[in-house]
């Protein structure tokens, strides 16, 4: 070290932004993650794993940009590359046991003392070497050791001191098994519980979150999946009733391979024939891309709301249509590029279907639920105010728990009264809300009600709808011009 006397600088890299979070809008993902780049990757099979940061959800499940095979990997990557927000519930149904295939022996040369396999999926469990011959197996503690580099490709590293001989000749016979992620179907996202063994597996996994993690879902997704009817139907239903009594909503994909819609006009057509009809359903077309990058759009959109929630309070007040999508295209599933105008993407907005038009950068485009038009309530047809109901319906069973089994007496009217209505006082203060007030009515609450332990109280909730049309009229005023002339 030279000596020094004087006065220096040093500077350290970057650190990296901590993503904002969305209490509001935890996002349950469940889909296919290369776990066998994990030391356990049985640590991450049929459970909701709780991810904040990109290298928490690379060491928790894997990670790899190859989002056909690990659909999972798309919202990671749109949710903290792209948009920087958490958290995260990741539920991988890739199972090393069930969906792998033997591949078979090849002999590889000795470069520099190690062997690199660029393969991806490579399981290191029943990995073995041999010399060429196939005649003496060698050991992975004392001649060679296994780990993954960063694109996810295994290293083999020969141990000094031991059986394998380091020189460029030396050639050996290497033998392993791989993940098949096409060995994945939709019966292993869909799921189901055991009561037997009280497994849960796929979407059934939704109902471990809160039990498990402390949080409320508030997205449902399946990205490379709920293109699939049957996914679609189940990620529904997964929506209300979760641990019995919480709501959230799901994003979905409607199908644009060749077997599914390659046009906006029949967009709405594919929705309502496999029924992506919900209120609870936000419904999205086509896919997108970044450079070469392709992403279901409902990987995207989760990320998208998540963060215009976690900039407003965590309140998902604020619709998330004609926001910024960070994305370079929209896509078909074969890549072919779709640009649609505002007249086209309003045939969409129409039929319940969100998706993304490049007015002045590409943006979301779309307030509608699924639901809509057979049902024009506001309540159920725009998604920022489906999603308040849900949200403070969510909130309020969160807060009053703890009233659950206290004496039934005015006291506790008054309690929950009281400090409900402060609290929508609140919102409506910020503009979140145009109102919310609650009230206990003798009229609802039965003698034979109260006499079971049964109390009910009566809230109205008002959130803002979108300003989804804004009309300016123009008119050429004659009068002006004579004036003016004067």
């Amino acid at each position: 070290m030279p000596y020094t006397h004087g006065v220096y600088m040093q500077e350290n890299p970057t650190s990296v932004v901590a993503p904002i979070t969305a209490d509001s809008a935890v996002q349950v993902i469940v889909g296919t993650a290369p776990v066998n780049l994990l030391d356990d990757p049985a640590s991450a099979i049929n459970k909701p794993i709780l991810v904040n940061t990109f290298a928490e959800a690379a060491a928790k499940i894997g990670y790899s940009d190859s989002f056909d095979k690990f659909t999972l990997c798309q919202s990671i990557d749109a949710s903290f590359r792209v948009f920087n927000v958490a958290p995260l519930v990741l539920i991988n149904v890739l199972d090393p046991d069930t969906h792998k295939e033997a591949v078979e022996a090849s002999v590889k040369t000795i470069s520099n003392g190690q062997v690199l396999i660029a393969e991806e999926g490579i399981l290191k469990f029943g990995f073995t070497v041999k010399d060429e011959t196939g005649s003496t197996t060698y050991d992975i503690t004392d001649d060679y050791t296994l780990e993954f580099n960063d694109d996810g490709y295994m290293l083999l590293k020969v141990v000094t001191g031991g059986q394998i001989a380091t020189d460029e000749e030396t050639k050996l016979t290497i033998n392993y098994d791989k993940l098949d992620p096409s060995l994945v179907d939709k019966d292993d996202i869909i799921g189901g519980y055991t009561a037997a063994t009280g497994v849960y597996k796929g979407l059934e996994c939704v109902s471990q979150v809160y039990p498990r993690l402390g949080l409320v879902p508030g997205l449902l997704l399946a990205p490379g999946w709920s293109h699939i009817p049957e996914v679609g139907i189940a990620l529904t239903a997964k929506c209300e009733g979760i641990n019995g009594v919480f709501k959230a909503n799901c994003i979905k994909d409607v199908d644009c391979t060749a077997t599914g819609v390659v046009e906006y006009s029949g967009v709405k057509a594919w929705k309502d024939t496999n029924s992506y009809t919900d209120k609870h359903d936000i419904v999205c077309w086509p896919m997108c891309k970044i450079g070469a990058k392709k992403y279901y759009m409902s990987a995207l959109m989760a990320a998208l709301i998540a963060f215009t929630d976690a900039n407003n309070d965590s309140v998902p007040y604020v619709s998330p249509s004609n926001k910024g999508m960070r994305i370079s295209g929209t896509i078909l599933a074969d890549g072919t590029e779709v640009y649609l105008d505002q007249v086209q993407a309003n045939v969409l907005n129409g039929g319940g279907i969100c998706t993304a038009l490049n007015l002045n950068g590409w943006r979301s485009w779309g307030n509608n639920t699924g639901i809509y038009p057979s049902s024009s309530d506001i309540k159920d047809r725009f998604i920022p105010v489906r999603r308040m109901f849900d949200w403070w319906g969510d909130s309020f069973i969160l807060t009053y728990f703890q009233k659950v089994d206290s004496p039934l007496n005015k006291r506790l009217i008054e309690a929950v009264v009281d400090s409900e209505n402060i609290r929508a006082n609140g919102y409506k203060a910020r503009f979140q809300i145009a109102d919310a007030h609650i009230e206990y009515s003798a009229a609802e609450n039965p003698v034979t009600d109260l006499l079971n332990g049964k109390i009910t109280f009566h809230q109205y909730l008002t959130p803002f709808p979108p300003a989804e049309t804004i009309i300016n009229v123009l008119e050429f005023d004659p009068a002006a011009l004579t004036a003016a002339l004067e």
